[in-house]
This record gives C-alpha cells, structure tokens and sequence, in this order.
C-alpha cells in the first residue's frame, strides 16, 4: 500500500510492450498490426513507415532523448453511497465519484458504475484499488519543435507518435508489474504482449475521458492523491489534458469480475446527483458530461 514513483524507467523496457496497431492508426492507415505490413492496399507505406519508425526508435533509445517517468499508489477502498469509491491515503480520506450507466437493456442486465468492483463499506470487507500516471513524454515538445524548425513535419509527428506508444507501453508494463507483484493478486500470471493488448489479464485500468468514466475531472483526485505534479512533473491543462502529452493517467481495478463498459447517455437526474457529490454548480458538470448527456 502507499505510493510508489519511477524516476527514469530504461526505455529498453518498453518496446516488448509496444502495440503498433494505433501507431499506424495515427497516420490514417488501418489495419492490425503485422498483418499491415502484408496489405495490399496499405502494406508498402506500412513497411515504410515502420521502418522509419525502428530507425527513430533506436536513435530514442541509444540516445536517451525521452524521459520515462511513473507515479502510482494502492489504497484502502470501499464504495460508499452505491456509486462514489472512498480511499484512505496517508490517514486521509478521498473520493472517487463514478457514473451509472442509464441505458435502455433487457432485463435482468445491471446499470454498471466503476463503483460496482468494490467492496460496499457496508459489507464489512476491506477492498482495495489503486491509481496511476505514466509518462514517456518528457523530451517530446523539444525534439518535435527541433523538427518543425527545419520544417521537417514527418519526424515531428513520428516523435510524437512514438511518444504516444511509449507511454501507453509503459501503462501497460507497469500494470503488469502492479499486478504480479506489488499488488501481487495475480502472481502467476503467464501472458504474452498479445494477451496484454487483448486484456486478457485479471482486472481492469480504465482512465478518466474513456468510456467507463468520461469525466475528466476525476484527473484532479488523482493528481491531488498521487501529488502528480509535484512527484514526477506532469500536470493538468485547464482543459484537464494533460501535459507532456506522451502521459496516461487512470485506476486500477482488481475484482475478477470487473469489466471494461460504456457509460452511453445519462440522464439529468445523474448530472444533477453528480453536481451535488462534487459540489459544483449543475451548469458546471453539465459542461464537462456534455457528450453523455441525452437529448430528452
């Protein structure tokens, strides 16, 4: 229990962990990866592509041009009030408001909210959950303007985009080692880099603005919890992204039975409750769940 900050993860770690099927997302070419590389379409541009990416990518490594960074903590929890998760962190307590799903379903299948993987505080049983930000952005704004300035746009996306994959590289190993060894619920774990891109592990990590919770503001808990910024130097736009943008912020959930979902739509009501548990104007959280809000 408690939080734990890397400093400078060797990059070296990453790569194993490195799913390149987004990359070629992010420059418009579609398909899973390596069956790209053979398309008939897009396979030559790909392998192009790719290519430049290893040559990028090596020069990343044995130079050291980006910084790795990691803070995380697991924490006493329970859920409190059906939908809002309370931790304990250094004798504090915090909370985590979740959002029900109000969708239209055949009977008998259940509303979710996050909050449903936890323990009821009720129940007696102490739970447990955990929270995270990783970045592999640190160097990333300067290499990129170093490229912009003699206008060579190509390698400052590359760098970006590689930026982008080394941290969610890094989300995905540290969750692994979270897992089987400083959480340790599932120590014996045998999966390969594809089981980990098909998430077949036990538990789940889902982050604020994702579909499970695409309430931003939660990103505020997390950084007050952690000390984010003031641990490892990543921090919050006003519009709540955050920055070096190579970063990845989120929970980590342990129950066998929890489960990736969508919010969907909710409903006026939900907003209202919600606005009450934070304390915020109705107007104000309207704003922020302005996607999700159905159109009655």
């Amino acid at each position: 229990l408690g939080i734990h900050i890397i400093d400078n993860l060797d990059l070296e770690k990453l790569v194993p962990y490195i799913d390149w099927s987004p990359f070629f997302r992010s420059w418009e070419l579609h398909g899973k990866f390596p069956d790209i590389l053979n398309d008939k379409v897009v396979g030559e541009q790909a392998n192009e592509l790719y290519a430049d990416a290893q040559l990028m990518l090596k020069n990343i490594l044995e130079n050291k041009l980006l910084k790795a960074k990691a803070v995380f903590g697991l924490f006493k929890a329970n859920t409190i009030n059906d939908d809002d998760i309370e931790i304990e962190s250094k004798g504090k307590n915090h909370v985590f408001r979740t959002l029900r799903q109000q969708l239209k379903k055949r009977e008998g299948v259940p509303d979710f909210a996050l909050s449903d993987f936890v323990a009821p505080k009720a129940s007696g049983i102490q739970d447990y959950i955990g929270c995270f930000c990783v970045s592999a952005g640190f160097g990333t704004a300067a290499l990129a303007s170093e490229f912009e300035e003699k206008h060579d746009d190509y390698n400052s996306i590359m760098i970006k985009a590689l930026a982008d994959r080394l941290a969610e590289a890094f989300a995905e190993y540290l969750h692994k080692e979270v897992r089987t060894n400083h959480w340790g619920y599932a120590e014996n774990e045998q999966l390969s880099n594809i089981d980990l891109i098909k998430e077949s592990y036990k538990g789940i990590r889902p982050a604020p603005g994702y579909p499970a919770c695409p309430d931003h503001l939660e990103k505020l808990t997390i950084w007050k919890v952690l000390g984010v910024e003031e641990k490892i130097g990543v921090s919050l736009t006003e519009s709540l992204a955050m920055w070096p943008a190579a970063s990845v912020s989120g929970y980590y959930f342990a129950n066998p039975e929890a489960r990736y979902f969508g919010l969907g739509k909710i409903k006026e009501d939900q907003i209202q409750d919600f606005a009450n548990r934070k304390g915020m104007p109705l107007e104000q959280a309207m704003k922020w769940l302005a996607p999700n809000i159905v159109e009655e």
